[in-house]
């Protein structure tokens, strides 16, 4: 096994999910919530980063949907929100 192979095998795909994230995205916050009762195979994510700003709905999940392709193929449910820092700000309230 390469140090790929176990990198993939041992950490959770929602860590691997999240360092994607990061890296390609100014993430202010994200949050994971396993909702496949804690198998690992669905996931509902929140995502603040202020790169969503100036982008509807549809274009700021393509652009997550196509940073985790190749997770979200692994997955039965993936579902996202994606916020601006602004917007999370008011729905903390």
């Amino acid at each position: 096994m390469d140090v790929d192979e176990q990198y993939t095998t041992t950490v959770p795909i929602h860590k691997t999910m999240e360092d994607k994230l990061r890296s390609k995205l100014n993430v202010v916050h994200v949050d994971f919530v396993d909702t496949s009762g804690n198998c690992g195979s669905s996931y509902a994510v929140t995502i603040v980063s202020p790169d969503f700003a100036k982008k509807i709905t549809l274009q700021r999940h393509k652009l997550v949907n196509q940073i985790l392709s190749e997770e979200i193929a692994q997955l039965h449910a993936f579902s996202q929100k994606t916020l601006t820092p602004e917007q999370w700000e008011k729905e903390k309230k």
